[in-house]
């Protein structure tokens, strides 16, 4: 059996971290949904950067969309747009399957906008109304300013799927911003089904701290906060208030595992997919991570509700590593990176789109 339908079977999803226009073009996203076991994608600013500036397949588009007079921040959402629209056509059948627990893909808020609560919420519901797709989340940071945000969207009904989580104690308060808006749903007499998914960080911590802490506690950083989040998760799933919300027919948002490619070369390269193995968790991973696991992936033990994440982060305690603020660190940097890859796409557009003006 192909190890990536192994983890589909003990109940995890996996799903794609990128899309580019030539992975719907070409047909290898449908055969990574058809071969691979795939049932969701997400993106970001960094992605479609990339998409964009290493290929010419967004040419006539930003062509057609410029004389439109489309520029910058509008003529890149209508882009993103029209990819993710493709995308989740071509997840809708397991959307409908799965009743809406899987078949997702994602869209992520400008970055600019991860300290502002109002302009936040504002663009959440203006891209899920633009995006006109049932199963598209809106990506809000769950930065400070996020929180509120998350909370609010999730009260207008609007899917939210809650990035650049760093530890337990970002997904809880992600998680009780979602519960929130769940009661505050019910209380208003309104249907308290809403998706959202907590999507935690994971191989930036391995790689902030390398070279930092002894050899015998390389890469596992990131597991152990992983471990530590997932306890948390399985505990909220038992609450009494979550139990309450359920009674009243409230899904439970669903703990997602990114940034799960190995940034360490002398790490094995499926390093995170195994040690993240979870029932009712999604694991979003690159097409390189991917295509690794399904050639030599082999699924080994399920993570444990109760391991050894604290002992673990104990040892990276006493060798110098200040787990709360490293968290905050990472967060606070995750925000800059893609305000930064932000930047570098609207200069791409831009430069194309003067290209395509002289001609």
């Amino acid at each position: 059996m192909n190890p990536t339908q192994q983890l589909h079977d003990i109940g995890q999803s996996l799903w794609l971290d990128n899309i580019t226009r030539g992975l719907l073009s070409s047909g290898t996203l449908r055969r990574y949904i058809g071969e691979l076991s795939i049932t969701g994608l997400t993106s970001n600013p960094s992605i479609f950067d990339h998409a964009i500036k290493n290929s010419n397949s967004y040419d006539d588009a930003i062509r057609r969309k410029l004389e439109e007079g489309k520029s910058g921040e509008a003529l890149f959402f209508e882009l993103a747009i029209e990819d993710l629209r493709q995308a989740a056509d071509l997840f809708r059948p397991i959307y409908d399957q799965s009743n809406g627990v899987d078949g997702w893909v994602s869209l992520e808020v400008s970055p600019t906008l991860a300290n502002d609560t109002a302009g936040t919420i504002a663009q959440v519901k203006q891209l899920h109304t633009r995006a006109d797709r049932a199963n598209l989340f809106i990506k809000i940071p769950g930065t400070h300013a996020g929180v509120p945000a998350i909370e609010e969207s999730i009260l207008a009904g609007l899917p939210v799927n809650v990035t650049l989580l760093f530890s337990r104690e970002q997904y809880v308060a992600a998680a009780e911003a979602y519960l929130r808006g769940i009661e505050r749903r019910i209380e208003a007499g309104l249907n308290p089904d809403v998706s959202s998914v907590a999507s935690v960080f994971i191989s930036r911590w391995d790689k902030a701290v390398m070279g930092k802490v002894p050899e015998a506690l390389k890469d596992t950083l990131g597991v152990a906060v992983a471990r530590q989040t997932y306890q948390a998760y399985r505990v909220m799933l038992d609450s009494p208030r979550w139990l309450r919300l359920a009674n009243f027919g409230a899904r439970p948002q669903r703990l997602l595992w990114a940034s799960t490619g190995t940034k360490d070369p002398d790490a094995s390269d499926i390093l995170y997919i195994k040690a993240l193995a979870a029932p009712f968790t999604i694991n979003t991973i690159p097409d390189k991570t991917l295509l690794a696991f399904a050639d030599h992936g082999v699924l080994d033990k399920l993570m444990p509700v109760n391991g050894d994440a604290e002992n673990m982060l104990t040892k990276f305690a006493q060798a110098g590593i200040n787990h709360d603020q490293l968290a905050a660190d990472l967060q606070r940097e995750g925000v800059d990176a893609f305000v930064e890859s932000w930047n570098e796409l609207l200069a791409s557009l831009a430069s194309k789109s003067e290209l395509k003006a002289a001609g």
